[in-house]
């Protein structure tokens, strides 16, 4: 960049101090001063935006992989966590086979699915295309790429041996005390599995749908006996395209009846309340209000709160949570560390039998008392409606009025015991009975 300083020492029509110049006011080549100002001004401009590199050089040296990640990158983590493992011991095949293609070690397919779980990409399809373009990955399985079917093949595969080092990973938190917080969260999330709605059926459904098949095949053998009827009277020949379309639904409605029949028979037989014919293990069940129902599993999880580790999980097919709280109280407390840990859950797992199960295994539990009175329905006020001030053993009504308590004959006619009290205002008790 030439200076101010440098365009005043020479003057304009001279290229130096002692020559005249033959290109005076910019001619033939040299711009003149205000002309060569402004171009210097752009380039300084243009210098001001950020600019990579040129992608045509090339390197003596091949790049190192190991830069391709700083040194806290998690991405280590499941490097020397995989490393540490006895894969032998786990259950997977670390002997190659001694004829037929090479494979890929089961440590780098494991890593490269626990990096999936860890960074939310499960499909097999995207983590082949992710290791062709995530650094990490690059870093993390030495550069190769499996393809999506060699993926899929392994976690099937090695489906209790990848549980196993799940536990192993457990086991790691605990030693090196990131599980040592005394009070977990239990909660349930619904996932869709491989099998349409339309492919799952309820007892409830199959008779409905059954039913429609049953007017539709109605409905097309009138139109059938009507065109017989007109053929009879008028010897005029109905529309040959009509008949066979009619023909044709026929056929298909009986077909799916025969297979719907076919499922009722199965659920008769084995006692089942829902079937999938895809996945046979999935259930329907209710999600949303944007998506009423799914046809999925039930994932049960639990959490500590002082790192938000998952410390334990389950995968059921029934669609509520309220026979999941001991069992899930119960898997927390044998990982994790402290001696007594308290469960907190939302109120859909409220249930008195499951509560008392997880008192007796010693996990206090925390939880809301869903509403189950039908009180607001009818008109009535109900019993949270009413404010209890224990100094004074009374309770206020919705109004602001005082229920004093009464004993009486009142109590032996509701059939309460003798000397129990009731609170009662113009004959009515808490639960408006007269």
């Amino acid at each position: 960049m030439v200076s101010d300083a440098s365009t005043e020492a020479f003057p304009a029509g001279r290229c130096c101090a002692d020559s005249p110049c033959e290109n005076v006011g910019g001619q033939a080549g040299r711009p003149a001063k205000d002309d060569r100002i402004s171009v210097l001004r752009a380039g300084a401009l243009m210098k001001r935006f950020i600019e990579g590199q040129d992608r045509n050089p090339s390197t003596l040296l091949p790049d190192c992989i190991e830069d391709y990640v700083k040194t806290d990158n998690p991405v280590r983590a499941v490097d020397a966590f995989i490393d540490m493992l006895d894969l032998t011991t786990l259950g997977f095949d670390v002997e190659p086979e001694a004829t037929g293609r090479p494979g890929y070690h089961p440590a780098t397919m494991l890593k490269l699915c626990l990096y999936g779980y860890l960074n939310h990409v499960q499909s097999s399809r995207r983590l082949e295309r992710e290791c062709g373009r995530n650094l990490e990955l690059i870093w993390l399985t030495g550069r190769l790429k499996p393809d999506f079917k060699a993926i899929a093949d392994f976690r099937r595969d090695n489906g209790p041996a990848i549980r196993k080092a799940c536990r192993q990973f457990v086991a790691l938190c605990r030693d090196i005390d990131l599980l040592d917080a005394s009070v977990v969260a239990i909660d349930g999330s619904k996932f869709t599995a491989v099998n349409a709605k339309a492919r799952s059926y309820t007892r409830e459904k199959l008779k409905r749908r059954l039913g429609e098949i049953d007017e539709a095949i109605n409905r097309y053998m009138a139109e059938l006996d009507r065109a017989d009827e007109v053929l009879a009277k008028t010897g005029m020949a109905p529309v040959e395209a009509r008949v066979s379309r009619a023909v044709k639904k026929l056929a298909h409605y009986r077909k799916e009846a025969r297979s719907l029949r076919a499922v009722e028979q199965r659920m008769d037989a084995t006692g089942e309340t829902q079937v999938s014919l895809t996945d046979p293990y999935c259930r329907a069940m209710a999600t949303t209000s944007k998506q009423p129902r799914v046809a999925g599993y039930n994932v049960q999880s639990v959490v500590e709160t002082k790192h938000h580790l998952i410390v334990a999980h389950e995968v059921t097919n029934l669609g509520y949570d309220r026979d999941a709280l001991s069992m899930m109280a119960r898997a927390a407390k044998d990982v994790m560390a402290s001696e007594s840990i308290e469960a907190v859950a939302d109120k859909g797992y409220y249930s008195g039998e499951e509560i008392v199960a997880a008192e007796k295994a010693g996990i206090a539990v925390t939880l809301s008392k869903p509403l189950t009175s039908n009180a607001a329905a009818v008109g009535r006020f109900d019993k949270a409606d009413f404010v209890y001030v224990a100094v004074d053993d009374i309770y206020i009504c919705p109004a602001g009025e005082r229920l004093d308590p009464l004993l009486g004959l009142r109590d032996q006619v509701h059939g309460a015991e003798p000397g129990r009290e009731r609170h009662l205002r113009g004959g009515e008790d808490r639960a408006g009975r007269r």
